[in-house]
């Protein structure tokens, strides 16, 4: 394989860098498909009580329509990368799309506990394999550092303001239609985004991995993450000194320590330890999977709040995010777009941490009286503002320079530290939650003798537990800020091409790189 200087946008670009024309329509298809994803993990949130209600599903079940889901997507994630890779994006992505889809109306169709479950797992599967290959293709297809800003600003804040669309979608649709829409609506979405994928998007050539399938790999990095998912989850339900919890935790670790052992002697890794070990990218690994922890949890509490502190109605909850979801907008397509061209990476991401830090130490000061205007409201923009900004560069710089064969498994690093990021974040910020309000109750029951007063002291109980909880959210956006700062010490962009394939990791400016 020959190597050429890389070509500079503008003149004198050769037919192997000319740009896909169609790359712009191929973004909005990307995009639907990504917010489908993000739209699932919390839409499903606001209509598990009416299905659970519906399906006869016990209180000791119901977790597992949440956890079915989690444990598919975030242990397949890895294999549905290296499959994006070995198959190709595009029709990795045609096939999740399609798989997701039947799955979503097997959900809306569910006559009972089991069928519901094995949706669920149905539709983590093939989110294992949609979602990495949407960010790869994104990656290969915007090569250009200002197009490329743009593109990853548009999904940065999909990905990141997704989530809180998926709480009014799901309120709307629980309230006024019922719990099975939130399975149906999935079904256009991929329709329209299977078609339009199929019709518009190129792959570039020479993209596509062939190795053969590192088996081993596969069994252990799948089984390794699932362990790890579920320890988590059942550290939330069991506690954190259950025998169950202490064996999935120790069983995650042998297996992941297996797995890297593994991928240091094969000669095709599943995971090639160059994508991770490179300073830049596992720096953006950790501090997003870090701040997912942070995000995850104050869903909760505030989904929480507003509807048992504050009495709001599922649909009131998903509007009362909405300065979240501007926030996060404006930090994507705006102040990241805008600024990631010109400055370092870090330089956005770690402040993008710190400010949304700052709008979490507003929210340790909730109180059962708080006002929505006054407090919630400018705490959420600046969450939004922070977060945006930051997951832009993040999400960018997490495929730059990888070889155009190993984009999908970058991709899929990202998505997994998301998704063992929000998995952390629900058990670990619960649980200090919940700790926090026994020791409240404990304290204060006492004291409330008439049922007005009772009432009471368990809504401040509540109040007192996620204020504690929102404290280490502070506390690990703040560290996800310096580990930004530290670990990526990349450069800017340059005005090329950078997304090209012959870039060895731990390059360190994100210049234009050597073309094929």
């Amino acid at each position: 394989m020959s190597k050429t200087p890389a070509v500079q946008s503008g003149a004198g670009a050769g037919a192997a860098t000319e740009p896909d024309p169609g790359r712009w329509k191929a973004l909005v298809f990307i995009a639907l498909a990504q917010l489908m994803v993000v739209l699932d993990a919390t839409i499903v949130n606001i209509a598990l009580p009416s299905a659970q209600q519906d399906l006869g599903i016990s209180d000791g079940n119901r977790q597992w329509v949440i956890t079915a889901y989690a444990l598919a997507f975030g242990g397949l994630l890895l294999f549905g990368g290296r499959i994006a890779d070995l198959w190709g994006r595009k029709r990795t992505f045609v096939v999740g799309l399609i798989g997701f889809a039947a799955a979503s109306a097997l959900g809306g169709a569910a006559n009972g506990e089991a069928m519901m479950l094995g949706a669920r797992a149905l539709q983590g599967a093939f989110g294992a394999l949609l979602a990495p290959a949407a960010l790869s293709l994104l990656a290969v297809t915007f090569t250009d550092a200002k197009e490329r800003a743009k593109a990853f600003g548009i999904y940065g804040a999909i990905a990141g303001g997704g989530g809180a669309v998926g709480l009014i979608l799901g309120g709307f649709l629980t309230e006024y239609l019922n719990w099975r829409w939130t399975f149906f609506v999935n079904i256009p979405f991929a329709i329209v985004a299977a078609i339009g994928a199929y019709l518009v998007i190129r792959e570039p050539a020479g993209g596509r991995n062939r190795s053969p399938l590192d088996i081993p790999g596969v069994i252990l990095s799948t089984t390794g993450l699932v362990a790890l998912v579920y320890g988590f989850t059942r550290a939330e339900s069991e506690g954190w000194s259950d025998a169950g919890t202490i064996a999935m935790f120790v069983s995650s670790a042998a297996l992941l320590l297996a797995f890297v052992f593994v991928e240091a002697k094969v000669k095709h890794p599943l995971l090639p330890l160059r994508v991770v070990t490179d300073r830049n990218r596992g720096g953006v690994y950790l501090s997003l999977g870090l701040a997912v922890i942070a995000m995850f949890g104050l869903f909760l509490f505030l989904t929480y709040y507003l509807q048992v502190v504050k009495g709001y109605s599922p649909v009131q909850t998903g509007f009362a995010f909405m300065p979240m979801i501007v926030g996060m907008i404006i930090g994507s397509t705006q102040i990241g777009t805008r600024l990631m061209t010109r400055v370092p990476p870090r330089l956005l991401m770690a402040p993008g941490f710190l400010t949304a830090a700052l709008g979490m130490l507003l929210l340790t000061q909730l109180e059962i009286g708080s006002s929505y205007a006054g407090l919630i409201m400018p705490a959420q923009l600046l969450l939004g503002l922070g977060m945006g900004t930051a997951f832009m560069p993040a999400m960018s710089l997490a495929t730059l320079g990888v070889d155009p064969r190993d984009a999908g498994v970058a991709s899929a690093m990202v998505n997994t530290s998301q998704q063992v990021g929000g998995a952390i974040g629900t058990a670990l910020l619960n649980t200090i939650a919940a700790s926090a309000t026994t020791a409240y109750l404990t304290d204060h029951a006492a004291g409330a003798t008439t049922p007005a007063a009772q009432k009471l002291v368990q809504l401040q109980g509540m109040v007192e537990g996620y204020t504690a909880a929102i404290w280490w959210a502070v506390g690990i956006l703040a560290l996800s800020a310096a580990i930004a700062f530290v670990l990526i010490t990349t450069g800017k962009p340059g005005g090329g091409v950078v997304a090209g394939s012959g870039a060895k990791d731990g390059d360190e400016a994100m210049v234009p790189v050597i073309a094929h």
